[in-house]
């Protein structure tokens, strides 16, 4: 029989590996945080007289960008991005342009380019970015509380020397460990690749943390169902099992969904691009975590309080 919970340190230290190295990104290098959080606009134009790209590859010539950036710098302008998006496609994100500065640019441009054509631009005040973030981070937390004290209020029945708060907990630490390795995986992403977060970067870590305790909690209510039932000897018995139980049906839910992601990802466009990307990472890590992160922390802690006890006991017999 596969001993999942017997093995929970060789899975916590993969997930301490993963999770240190998006740390040290965060400190080194952050987050490109889009104009969604910053305020500023974001331009996508077509040059007529540019290089052929790849719909893929985001790579464009020096040559390119220094032209992009002179016809820039002659109406007082500087991007802090410069990208292709697409074939003959660039994406330029700026401080807040009227619109006389964008027809100017564009005339500008026309000079090294030829016929531009403009395909996108969205302008964000810097006001609005500062509250999005703001409301980003507390519809995280707001989110996180709730899922504590639902799981709580669930589990409230479970048989001792289970807590329901316990499985709450755990709950939120595999949540917790979803999070932060998607985030540290965006901080890479955006220190090699110049990808930006923006608020559809926030819809997919709700939507992560939905998918994650969806499958947590489906793994929990077996291992109550099993404890009810002193079917098992020991309590990280009864949890391997129950783990084994729901191990076929975690892995086919979340591959269903990783197949329609992969097809986004491939044939979805750049528009939804790292969204999705997003979505993909959280789901795996996702089912990793609820597999073998939280129900193996909900083993750590109660081995953890049984030797607290042992000892306790031992004291108070000296």
């Amino acid at each position: 029989m596969l001993d999942i919970v017997g093995k929970k340190y060789l899975y916590f230290a993969v997930s301490s590996f993963l999770i240190s190295v998006g740390i040290f990104s965060l400190f080194n290098w952050g987050l490109r945080l889009g104009i969604d959080f910053t305020g500023g606009s974001l331009i996508e134009l077509k040059l007529e007289k540019a290089q052929a790209g790849s719909e893929i590859s985001n790579d464009l010539s020096a040559k390119e960008k220094q032209q992009i950036r002179d016809s820039l710098g002659k109406e007082s302008l500087e991007a802090s991005t410069i990208q292709r998006s697409g074939e003959k496609i660039y994406t330029l994100r700026t401080k807040p342009l009227e619109e006389q500065q964008l027809e100017k640019l564009t005339g500008s441009l026309q000079e090294s380019f030829g016929q531009v054509e403009l395909l996108r631009l969205e302008t964000v005040g810097p006001t609005i970015g500062r509250e999005l973030l703001q409301k980003a981070l507390g519809a995280l937390v707001a989110a996180s509380v709730m899922i504590i004290l639902y799981i709580a209020f669930a589990f409230r029945e479970v048989p001792k020397p289970a807590s329901s708060w316990r499985f709450g907990l755990c709950a939120i630490l595999a949540l917790i460990h979803d999070i932060l390795i998607v985030v540290g995986a965006f901080s890479l992403f955006g220190h090699f690749y110049q990808v930006e977060i923006d608020s559809m970067f926030v819809t997919a870590l709700l939507t992560i943390i939905g998918f994650s305790v969806h499958d947590t909690i489906v793994v929990f209510d077996r291992i109550r169902e099993n404890l009810k039932r002193r079917i098992y000897p020991t309590f990280s018995e009864t949890v391997n099992h129950s783990i084994l139980q729901t191990l076929g049906r975690s892995l086919n839910t979340s591959l269903t969904v990783i197949f329609v992601l992969l097809a986004l990802l491939l044939f979805g466009g750049l528009s939804i691009r790292w969204f999705v990307m997003a979505l993909l990472i959280g789901v795996i890590v996702g089912t990793y975590s609820s597999i073998f992160t939280a129900s193996p922390i909900l083993v750590a802690w109660q081995e953890w309080r049984e030797r607290k006890n042992v000892k306790h006991q031992v004291q108070v017999a000296t």
